[in-house]
Parts: structure tokens; C-alpha cells; sequence
């Protein structure tokens, strides 16, 4: 993470959201006269009549009528077209906020670079998007994985946390299967050697924004039906409207055309039907701002009739590293050599779990802590599962039971 210089000026923490709204609703705005084609406006049959409407209004402007002003006609133009606009631009502005979303999930894999080893044994640094399938490439710990792949050599643990939700590292190794790997999660111990086992567009952060992108607007039940209240209770003003001028010619009167235009669209439910899809994808939208990927405005109200749902794991529902809430002394032991003890075995690991216990030990005993030179420092290896320090004759170590019963420290 880049720090600003000391001398630099503060930057306001609102203008990554301004830039962020401004990127939304430009292309929106542009995309509210795209949508004003009839091919597109056809799936909302009201909004198609006010566009029909709004044309016939245009026209009216330059045919004199001696009963309706110019002005008042333009007035009745400008606000009909307005209506279209801002019922297209909601809708833009609503699948825009989707496609931002998957253009944030290709921007995390943008730059990244990997170690492809050479046919000479060597290896060179290129970019991630130029591997293809069947070569090797070298990762450590602290690195992102460029793709998705087979571990041929090494063993680590790898926070998959960005793939799969689940907090704890897991192992990977060679053979077994415990082997394949993700690409864009990161390493957190030790380095692997990895065959890459897909083309560029084929990994599985490709096919999760191909999802976002390809999420259709398939109408749900509920639209359906309101669709057909709406065409229904559109058609009966109309019919209401149209015989208004017979009417009126039999009474020896005649209403203006553009009088008739304005109280056939303010009669419809111009509102309801401007906004419909629009809501319907700013549903859709939420759960993509909740990392969850809804294909369908179907599968949005399927889930609210849901009342049980059971999950396969816990990393579905954490929201990310797993961190240390309490220590627990054993019988005979005091608190303050449990703290001093747990303190030193987790100097030397770096995972998010061991980095989690020395911050809550430190704010919970605070205590005086020996200099780098001083420790002898073991890091977490996914091989070993331990990790620790030696200090002042004195070993301390920390990780999964089984690895811990099996150590024995060797003597100088």
C-alpha cells in the first residue's frame, strides 16, 4: 500500500465515492437515449406509449393550433421526453452499478505478474494474463497465485478467503487431492510450484464475472402479473381517451390533440412502469454489493419465500480472518506466563491468526518484548504446522495439536 508523503495535502475520504458516481452515471446517461430505440422499449409497453406519445407531441409543436400556445406545447414535449429519459437512465444507472461490479472483480487481476519458469531452468517475471496451459510458474509466501493450477512441488497454506469465504488457510501440496489451487489468492507460507491447468478466460475469477455479466433480467411472476395490470390499465385509458374527441365533436366542441396526449399520460401509470425494472435490478444489485451473485430477478423473489437456509461450511457466512477473542490457561498455569508463552510463539507468524493473537495480547498484558536480535525466529510452515521462537535457552511454539505432541525440540 502506497503511504502519501508527509508534506502532502489530506485527501478527502468522499472523493473516491464522487469519482465512483460520476463513473456510474455518465455511461447511464448516455445509455438513457440508447434505450430510447422502441425494439428495447418494448418490454415495458407503458413506457412505450409515452415515447409514442412524446413523439406525436414534437410534432404538434410545429403545427399551428390556434386553441393551444406554442409554448404550452413544448412544455408538454419537454416533460413527456423527460419522462422516457429518467425512467431509461434509472434503469442504466441500476445495470450499471452490476457491470461496475465486475469490472472491480477484473480489476484485482489487472497487473498481476508471475515467475513462469523457462525451458533453460530459469525463471522470468511476465504477466499474469500472458500463462497458458501447461506452464510452470514459482509463487511465494506473501504472493498472489496468477492462476489457476496443479501444485507439481512444495507445500504451503493458502488463503482461498477471496474464492471460497473461508477464513483458515488451507494446505496445498503436491499429489493427493489437496493439489489444485485458485488463481488471485494469496500464499501465506513457504512457495509452490504450480503447472498452470487453464488458458487466459477460463480461470474461475473469469467465469465469476462472466456470472455478474451474464446476470439476466428475466421478469419474476410477480412483474409479470403487475405487467399485465399495467398494459391492461393503459389500454382502458386509451379507449377512454380516444373516444373523448367523438364526444366531444357530437356536443358541437373539439378538444386540442396535445390536451388529449397529456391526460392519456397522466392517466397511465407512467411511474410504476418507468421504474419497474429498475427496481427489479437494484435488487439484484444488492446482493452483488453483498458478494452474493444473483442470475435472475426469478431467483431474487424465490429467495424471499426462503425460511431455512443451510450452509455447507463457515466460511459462507464469516467475513474474513479468523481472529483471537480469548486465552484460556490450563490448570496450574498463570495467566501472565500463558500470555508471555502464546505472546512469543506467534512473534514469528505471520498468518492472519498469529498476527490476530500477538495484537490481543499485547492490549491485554502489556509487557516488555525482546528485539528481533535476540529470538531465534521459526516460521509457520504448511509442512511442519508449528511456529515459534528460541529465546534465551527457552523454546516456543504454537500450532495444530497432532504437530505439536510430535515435536521435540532438539538440544544444543
Amino acid at each position: 500500500m502506497n503511504m502519501p508523503a508527509k508534506n502532502a495535502a489530506p485527501v478527502s475520504s468522499q472523493e473516491p465515492a464522487k469519482t465512483a458516481i460520476s463513473a456510474l452515471w455518465r455511461p447511464a446517461l448516455v445509455q438513457a437515449f440508447v434505450k430510447l430505440d422502441p425494439r428495447q422499449l418494448q418490454r415495458s409497453p407503458v413506457m412505450l406509449v409515452v415515447e409514442l406519445t412524446a413523439i406525436l407531441t414534437t410534432v404538434l409543436c410545429f403545427v399551428p393550433d390556434t386553441a393551444v400556445p406554442t409554448f404550452v406545447t413544448v412544455q408538454i414535449a419537454v416533460w413527456l421526453w423527460f419522462t422516457v429519459l429518467f425512467a431509461n437512465f434509472a434503469e442504466a444507472l441500476a445495470e450499471g452499478r452490476g457491470k461496475a461490479r465486475a469490472d472491480s472483480l477484473k480489476a484485482g487481476s489487472e497487473g498481476l505478474s508471475a515467475r513462469r519458469k523457462e525451458a533453460d531452468g530459469s525463471f522470468k517475471v511476465v504477466p499474469a494474463t500472458s500463462l497458458r496451459k501447461g506452464d510452470v510458474v514459482r509463487v511465494a509466501a506473501g504472493e498472489m497465485i496468477p492462476g489457476d493450477g496443479e501444485v507439481i512441488e512444495g507445500i504451503a497454506a493458502v488463503n482461498e478467503a477471496a474464492i471460497t469465504g473461508e477464513s483458515a488457510p488451507v494446505i496445498r501440496e503436491s499429489g493427493g487431492d489437496r493439489s489444485a489451487v485458485t488463481g488471485n489468492t494469496r500464499l501465506v507460507s513457504d512457495w509452490l510450484l504450480i503447472r498452470i491447468t487453464v488458458n487466459p478466460g477460463e480461470s474461475t475469477l473469469d467465469r465469476m464475472i462472466a456470472l455478474v455479466e451474464g446476470a439476466k433480467r428475466q421478469k419474476t411472476p410477480n412483474e409479470v402479473a403487475l405487467d399485465i395490470l399495467l398494459i391492461g390499465l393503459t389500454l382502458i385509458f386509451l379507449l377512454v381517451v380516444v373516444t373523448l374527441q367523438p364526444f366531444a365533436h357530437f356536443a358541437n366542441g373539439s378538444l386540442p390533440l396535445v390536451f388529449l396526449v397529456a391526460l392519456l399520460v397522466t392517466l397511465i401509470p407512467t411511474t410504476i412502469g418507468g421504474l419497474l425494472s429498475a427496481i427489479g435490478i437494484a435488487g439484484m444489485d444488492r446482493l452483488v454489493r453483498l458478494n452474493v451473485i444473483a442470475k435472475s430477478g426469478r431467483a431474487v423473489e424465490a429467495a424471499g419465500d426462503v425460511h431455512v437456509l443451510l450452509l455447507d461450511k463457515t466460511g459462507t457466512i464469516t467475513f474474513g480472518n479468523r481472529r483471537c477473542a480469548a486465552v484460556i490457561a490450563a490448570p496450574g498455569v498463570s495467566g501472565r506466563d500463558l500470555a508471555e508463552g502464546a505472546l512469543l510463539a506467534s512473534l514469528a507468524d505471520d498468518t492472519a491468526e498469529g498476527k490476530s493473537i500477538v495484537e490481543y495480547l499485547r492490549a491485554l498484558h502489556p509487557q516488555a518484548e525482546p528485539t528481533l536480535e535476540e529470538l531465534t525466529s521459526v516460521p509457520f510452515s504448511a509442512e511442519t504446522r508449528l511456529s515459534g521462537v528460541d529465546y534465551q535457552g527457552r523454546v516456543f511454539r504454537k500450532g495444530a495439536v497432532d504437530s505439536l505432541l510430535a515435536f521435540r525440540p532438539t538440544t544444543p
